[in-house]
């Protein structure tokens, strides 16, 4: 097969799809990589990097679109890209198509195969291809929303983890899954005064051992929820329904109660946000401001330590390009209900449940799909 692997056009988005020890791997398997020149350029690997590993360098995105059977990428295909794919053609990258009606479009119009790393799962439900990337995400948050706690960043002026005799920020934490427990790693270690919610008592009972009484565990009601936001000096929203929209958790009248120079950090805004006030922004423009509480909503936050991030990207999704790439999409696919998930859009035809429902398309099982 002949995989091609374009240079990320996302604002500020450095991640690669193939590092170069795992375009050896693919080559060592037999297949083909096609590069576009600087693709590696943010990880800190040059074009001749990629050459050595048997990689073929081309000029530009439209000689990778053109040439290449399968598409392996770390964000959602921009505008510019999306126009350049074709059917039969594999596109394999994060997606998250719920909160993104044009994007869902174009990826049915085009007729190529598009399977998203984030909704690929295992055994136990898990979701291993995003994973890493809300382990770095979680880590992240609490290091973003320190930074925005300055008052040279609109923040209340106060320090994450205070100072003998002045007491730490308080840190609330909504959802205890892999973004919130990496998110509450981060807090505990700055000396925060963290409280998580979730509504799943063994996640709860998890956290609550891992991290003993350091950590407050909430079962989150409305109530909770409330209380909990309107006293917190940074709130992080880290909770997930698989490929569907994020649920508003925090309305904008909880944001109006918030105290002024309270950070809100939005995980979730891949998947539309959990706060009514998020919008999508970028590491050039982090943040905004709405009722004197700071908004920080970047899209692809990892992609501000692509070197960490693409490594740990290719150590999970790596199998899967390898699998895609010796058996073909549909043996691939078959082969596996968990991988099977990640199809989302085939031949013009949604695959996966919860985009279809938040986007209003017709629901077609994968495996009839296929």
């Amino acid at each position: 097969m002949l995989i091609g692997v374009p240079k990320e056009v996302k604002n500020n988005e450095f991640r690669v799809g193939l590092t170069p020890t795992s375009v050896r791997e693919v080559v060592a398997h037999g297949h083909e990589v096609i590069v576009e020149a600087n693709a590696g350029i943010g990880i800190g690997r040059s074009d001749d990097d990629y050459a050595a590993q048997g990689a073929t360098v081309l000029d530009t995105a439209e000689e990778i679109f053109a040439r290449a059977d399968m598409i392996v990428k770390v964000k959602e295909p921009q505008a510019v890209e999306r126009k350049m794919l074709r059917p039969g053609q594999i596109l394999f990258t994060y997606l998250h198509l719920a909160p993104d009606p044009e994007q869902t479009k174009d990826l049915v119009d085009s007729g190529a195969i598009c399977i998203a790393y984030e909704t690929v799962t295992d055994a136990k439900g898990r979701l291993p291809l995003l994973a890493p990337m809300s382990q770095v995400a979680g880590r992240m948050s609490i290091q973003a929303g320190a930074h925005c706690l300055e008052r040279a960043q609109g923040g209340e002026g106060i320090l994450i983890g205070g100072v003998p005799g002045i007491a730490p920020a308080k840190v609330a934490v909504i959802g205890g899954g892999v973004v919130g427990e990496n998110a509450i790693q981060m807090a505990v270690g700055m000396g925060a005064d963290i409280t998580v919610l979730d509504r799943n008592l063994d996640v709860l009972n998890h956290l609550s051992e891992r991290f003993g009484p350091v950590l407050t565990t909430m079962y989150s009601t409305q109530a909770a929820l409330e209380a909990t936001v309107l006293e917190a000096d940074l709130v992080v929203g880290a909770v997930l329904v698989k490929g569907a929209a994020a649920p508003k958790l925090v309305t904008r009248e909880l944001v109006s109660g918030m105290k002024a120079g309270s950070v809100l950090v939005d995980v979730a805004i891949d998947q539309g946000g959990c706060f009514e006030t998020s919008k999508a922004t970028t590491h050039a423009e982090p943040t905004y401001v709405i009722d004197d509480v700071v908004h920080y909503c970047v899209a692809n936050m990892p992609g501000g330590v692509p070197r960490t991030s693409t490594h740990a990207l290719n150590n999970a999704t790596l199998p899967y390009t390898l699998m895609l790439a010796d058996r073909g999409y549909k043996d691939a696919l078959l082969s596996s209900e968990h991988f099977l998930n990640g199809l989302n859009v085939i031949d013009g035809k949604i695959t996966e449940e919860a985009v279809a429902h938040d986007l209003g398309y017709d629901y077609v099982p994968a495996r009839e799909a296929l």
